[in-house]
């Protein structure tokens, strides 16, 4: 498991490296676009960009510290602290789409002139910077939750992008610069579903809700056919972080099973989880039927 999980978190931080060089040429490019312009939504374009370039740096950070070993007094080591750098992205999203919403409503009162050859050809720009980076971090974003949310925010600056470049075209036929605001607000809005996404993500892993994907009726059904079995009880699932899901749970077993041993009965168990849940790590205590009254006010 570690050398598969090691070569795959190398794999992610390349890919978060060249998405970072991506993101600072594209935030560098609508900056001084925006500026020339005069465009609001190129700059909300690259004010997410910005985000981008942040939660990058973050989720970089993150994985190193994740690599640092575990201790006595964390014995999970630093792992779940990219679960928190996920979380401070969100919020910057968040911020991002505030302060665009703000500064579009200023600009609706008194819109100003706005180059729109300048404006669409920034955009378009940005608008190629973001595919080549959503196909580098589209595998990444299945393993890791730092990786997805780098992901998530690339797809809203191409939204973005999609969005300045059309609003562009239309100042040009029109002459109508209102467009730009409204522009501006569609990219917040944009920006919002995404970042309450990643937020719900990390607020579950969090509170240490049960994995989506880990169903702990399903997985009581699967031990219960097991002969030695005759209850399960106290289960709990949650997530140390992305990729990583943990178990715990009291099994009681019949007492004539327990004369060939414990090794083979954990043996079948831990097997099930890992085979049919994907989940490697787990604690199984092992009841004989006479315990059962003991923990009463823990079966279910």
């Amino acid at each position: 498991m570690s050398s598969g999980h090691s070569h795959g978190g190398a794999d992610n931080r390349g890919r978060l490296v060249w998405a970072l060089g991506l993101s600072l040429t594209v935030l560098v490019i609508e900056v001084i676009g925006g500026i020339r312009s005069g465009s609001l939504a190129l700059l909300a374009d690259a004010g997410h960009m910005l985000t981008d370039v942040a939660g990058i740096l973050i989720a970089l950070a993150a994985m190193s510290a994740g690599r640092l070993p575990a201790t006595p007094s964390r014995t999970f080591g630093y792992r779940r602290i990219e679960v928190l750098a996920a979380g401070v992205n969100a919020l910057l999203l968040f911020a991002v789409a505030g302060w665009i919403g703000y500064e579009a409503w200023s600009r609706w009162q008194a819109p100003p002139d706005i180059a729109s050859g300048s404006m669409l050809a920034f955009a378009s720009v940005g608008l190629a910077a973001n595919i080549a980076g959503l196909f580098l971090l589209r595998r990444g974003a299945r393993e890791s939750i730092n990786v997805k949310g780098a992901y998530l925010e690339m797809w809203g600056d191409l939204l973005g992008s999609i969005a300045v470049i059309v609003g562009a075209i239309a100042i040009s036929v029109t002459g109508f610069l209102r467009i730009d605001p409204i522009v501006s607000v569609l990219v917040a809005i944009m920006i919002l579903p995404r970042a309450w996404q990643l937020l719900r993500e990390v607020i579950g892993i969090l509170i240490e809700a049960t994995p989506k994907d880990v169903d702990l009726e399903s997985v009581r059904e699967h031990w219960l056919s097991k002969p030695f079995v005759l209850s399960v009880h106290d289960m709990h699932a949650w997530t140390i972080t992305s990729g990583l899901p943990v178990m715990s749970a009291h099994v009681v077993v019949r007492d004539d099973a327990l004369a060939a041993g414990l090794g083979p009965m954990l043996e079948d168990l831990r097997g099930c989880l890992d085979g049919h849940f994907s989940i490697e790590h787990s604690t199984i205590q092992i009841e004989p039927e006479g315990h059962a009254a003991v923990e009463e006010h823990l079966h279910n």
